[in-house]
């Protein structure tokens, strides 16, 4: 072979200018298919988990200890994604723009390796088909293909790195064979296939370094066995460093094992449909996967984001005519291996190594060793491309060489680069948006029901359930037992507020699941997703009172049939809440943490059930764990703002400020973070700031019916009574209704306006709608008084009287009006006035005034929802509702007392002054 040359700028600038060329579109697609797992959904991405995370959970962010694990470990991979989102978060335009430079980064390094192999014409012409070939698409384009980008990079570098093991006279140059254990050791962090350069080292050392064909092995090999020579000096050279190469690679393939804990992933018979089919349908199936693979590399026009459940039919028996596909396939390949080790020279070995580029990586792909969760990856035939690219670059170097083929080589080589660019730059449009993914899937395979469900599940996000509901149902009919496609059809039901329909599909799904036998595991055979069917029906049904039983009979089911199964443990906690059991409901949950412990929602799912206990201190710290673990976590800084808040303890208010700030933050429309900080604003007196978060609250929900209450009412408390009249008017024509709205209004119409008239409809208002309110009671009687209808005054306080027999000021005013009667004489004096909302004018908890409208204690638990099957889960959060509380603190308690006493003193006066002492 020819020593290699180095590449020069010219090269590199072509190439990466070709890059750029094919890829620049690219940067406009979102996150779509595996990369909404792998990006959006993945929490190892956000700077508050801990790097050491990465090295324990999977490509997903699963724990890898979790069966449930997809067994992925490329803990590199994901600390890029993790350096993108701390640049630009979650926009996926860098992450695209990092893809691009990295495969730009393996063309570059792959031109490198092939003038090793091929002249320098040759050599970029290689490089320049591996960098626009079609097939990458998927690889460069989908952010999770990065995976196979990075590990290239240390893949070829490893390899580079050991071409420069020999030295002179055979010698054993050691620290380029340790670089390449490294970076041996690093593209296996990357991709799993990373590891797989070891063997195409191995070959080349014998092969191409030593220049040993196969005939000559075989004879002094026997020579050997028979004893009629000894070992080459050179040959023991290479056996040593084969060795070393060997038992580097059984050391990382012991470790691997280890961080998978000797368990393969579970996937199903819909992922990979020949791997669990009968002999010989499994052979057939895979030997035929491979000249599928292979025409994917010669012929790239039809390509498919994925290739799982029936895109290819299962080969069923020897008759079947795809077998030649797989004989002439075996027969091509077979010629090539037998002229590459047969024969010496510079072609052979050029061939050789063009074959275990494209055989060696694609090992871990094959189904040889263990089953995969795919029937075709284009992805994965990457590292495979280049072999592919090395031999087609040979065979024109080999035609172009001929004279009179020469232009016509050139001609068809140009086209092949022209139509292939084109074709990658048209195929980049296909992966701008899981749509025209799915859809354009679906033009090249219309039996795989997975593709049908992920067009549901695009228009599901978009909220076009009636279209979605179609696809999903196309994926019923195309695979009729697929448990995944009737989960969906269940739940656009339900979006669709078709319950029985919904239950039905639920209940088909249900039926396809393995019948559950008493002691029996299933954890190996059955998908965590389908188990997602007893949850989806339980939450369907429990909306039913009647049928909670039934619905927690479901989750125990799920529970028996996977007992880490954590998503039935919230889900079963939830609704132990619901039905009354919170002592049962803790249980669930810490049975969850068990299984979870850095999952905020449980902490915060948990501190709802100590709430339910009536265990405020402990709900605190369940908040604040759930705080540390996602200092965002929006429902746990709400509700432990607002139990600290309730908890009286003033040291506690800061926080409680600073929470709600964070959460205004994270929440900027929600009009009861402002609520609740105005709340706080008049609990620590601060009357200006008060108004300005109550004024917010409004302007962002204008029927914020606490908010303009408590605005008028601390209008009134300010002096600023008039203020606080078009408030009230604005509370009334929403809720005309309101009480403590009605009180207040004829308060200030009677003490402020002197609109004794306006005063009195408004108290006649609240007695037509409670006519035991003793307040409005009182008030009435109070304006008969001020209207000089004594006698009608003496009846109406009798009547009030008798509702609160126990109010002594009542009495007073009755005895006082009793004097005047006798008296036969009235005096024009002032007289007692409307007592202020409460009968005794202090500012208190929502029992008697101050009302609070959002949600004043964490009753809202995370909910679970519907999940979406061969698709991203999603986690809704419970929403705030608003809702009043009778609960008041001791402190609370005080000061009403202390305002009752000034109250009552103030009635003495008044008394003292209608008696006129």
């Amino acid at each position: 072979m020819a020593k290699m040359a180095d590449i020069n700028l010219k090269e590199v600038t072509l190439i990466v200018g070709v890059v750029t060329a094919c890829y620049w579109n690219s940067l406009f697609c979102g996150f779509v298919f595996d990369d909404v797992s792998a990006i959006l959904d993945n929490k190892d991405l956000h700077p508050s988990t801990p790097l050491k995370t990465l090295f324990q959970n999977d490509f997903w962010g699963t724990p890898m200890s979790e069966e449930r694990s997809h067994k992925s470990y490329r803990p590199l991979t994901v600390l890029t994604f993790r350096l993108n989102y701390l640049f630009s978060e979650l926009k996926p335009m860098s992450y695209h723009l990092l893809n691009m430079i990295f495969h730009a980064a393996v063309s570059v390094i792959f031109l490198k390796v092939c003038r090793l192999f091929l002249d320098n014409k040759s050599s970029v012409i290689a490089s320049l088909l591996f960098a626009v070939h079609p097939v990458h698409t998927e690889a460069v384009t989908g952010v999770v293909g990065r995976a196979e980008l990075l590990s290239s990079i240390f893949f070829l570098a490893a390899f580079l790195s050991y071409t420069k093991s020999k030295g002179p006279d055979n010698s054993i140059v050691w620290t380029p064979i340790a670089l390449t254990v490294f970076l041996v050791a690093v593209a296996t962090l990357c991709k799993e296939q990373g590891i797989t350069v070891v063997g195409i080292c191995c070959v080349y050392e014998v092969f191409i370094a030593q220049g040993y064909t196969l005939p000559l092995l075989c004879t002094t090999a026997g020579q050997f066995l028979r004893g009629k020579g000894g070992i080459p000096f050179s040959m023991l050279q290479t056996l040593i460093k084969l060795i070393v190469l060997m038992f580097s690679t059984l050391l990382l393939v012991v470790i691997r094992v280890q961080v998978i804990q000797s368990q393969l992933p579970v996937f199903t018979r819909f992922d990979n449909p020949a791997a669990v089919s009968p002999t010989p349908t499994r052979q057939l199936t895979f030997n035929y996967l491979l000249p599928v693979n292979a025409w994917l590399l010669l012929n790239p026009s039809e390509l498919c984001c994925d290739w799982t459940m029936g895109t290819i039919p299962l080969i069923e028996s020897f008759l079947d005519i795809r077998n030649l596909a797989t004989f002439t396939f075996f027969c091509f390949l077979g010629a090539l291996g037998v002229f590459s080790l047969r024969y010496p020279g510079d072609s052979s070995k050029t061939v050789l190594m063009a074959l275990c580029l494209m055989a060696l990586p694609f090992i871990p792909a094959s189904n040889l060793f263990f089953p995969v969760g795919f029937v075709v990856a284009e992805r994965v035939l990457y590292v495979p491309s280049m072999g592919f690219c090395i031999l087609v670059a040979h065979g024109w170097q080999k035609i172009s060489n001929k004279s009179v083929l020469k232009k016509l080589s050139w001609v068809c080589l140009s086209m092949v680069i022209l139509t292939h660019a084109l074709k990658t730059l048209h195929r980049n449009w296909d992966w701008e948006s899981e749509y025209t993914l799915f859809m354009s899937a679906l033009k090249v395979n219309k039996n795989n029901a997975k593709l049908w469900n992920n067009v549901g599940h695009a228009l599901e996000n978009e909220k076009n359930f009636e279209r979605a509901l179609k696809y999903f149902l196309q994926a019923t009919y195309v695979q009729p037992d697929d448990i995944g496609a009737h989960m969906n059809v269940g739940r656009t039901y339900k979006n669709l507020n078709r319950t029985k329909e919904a239950e039905e599909s639920y209940m088909m799904a249900k039926s396809l699941m393995p019948q559950i036998i008493p002691g029996k595991k299933y954890a190996a055979r059955i998908a965590p997703n389908h188990l997602n069917v007893y949850i989806n029906l339980a939450n369907l049904i429990r909306a039913n009172e009647s049928r909670l039983e039934e619905a927690d009979q479901l989750y125990r089911q799920a529970i028996s049939m996977r007992p880490d199964f954590k998503q039935a443990y919230i889900s079963r906690g939830e609704l132990l809440l619901k039905m009354n059991k919170p002592l049962k409901a803790k249980e669930a949950y810490l049975k969850a943490l068990e299984l979870d412990r850095n999952n905020a929602d449980l902490w915060y799912n948990l501190a709802i059930v100590h709430i339910e206990l009536k265990e405020p201190n402990e709900a605190l710290k369940n908040f604040n764990h759930a705080l540390e673990l996602n200092p965002k976590h929006k429902l746990a800084l709400f509700n432990s703002a607002i139990l600290m808040q309730e908890s009286g303890e003033v040291k506690l208010r800061p926080e409680a400020r600073k929470r709600l700030l964070s959460y205004i933050n994270e929440e900027p429309q929600d009009a009861n973070g402002y609520f609740n900080l105005g709340m706080l604003a008049m609990d620590d007196k601060k009357d200006t700031e008060a108004e300005m978060w109550m004024k917010k609250a409004i302007k962002l929900q204008a029927d914020f019916r606490s908010a303009l209450f408590n605005l008028a009412l601390l209008y009134s408390q300010t002096a600023k009574e008039l203020m606080a009249l078009p408030i009230l008017e604005e509370l009334l024509r929403y809720y005309p209704d309101h009480i403590k709205g009605l009180i207040l209004k004829g308060d200030i119409l009677m003490n402020q306006k002197k609109d004794i008239l306006g005063a009195k409809k408004c108290f006649e208002k609240i007695l037509e709608m409670d006519p035991s309110n003793v307040q409005g009671k009182h008030n009435l009687c109070v304006v008969y008084f001020e209207e000089k209808d004594l006698l009608k005054a003496e009846r109406c306080l009798v009547e009030t009287l008798a509702l609160a027999p126990h109010e002594e000021y009542i009495q007073r005013h009755l005895n006082i009006v009793r004097d005047k009667i006798s008296s036969s004489s009235l005096i024009e004096q002032p007289v007692f006035p409307a007592a202020k909302t409460s009968g005794v004018g202090e500012k208190i908890l929502a029992e008697n005034v101050k009302e609070i409208g959002s949600e004043p204690r964490p009753t809202q638990i995370i909910k679970t929802s519907d999940n979406k099957s061969q698709s991203k889960s999603n986690k809704q959060l419970g929403k705030i509702t608003d809702k009043e509380t009778p609960h008041k603190t001791t402190k609370d308690i005080k000061e009403i007392e202390k305002k009752r006493v000034a109250a009552l003193k103030r009635l003495e006066e008044i008394e003292r002054i209608l008696n006129g002492e």
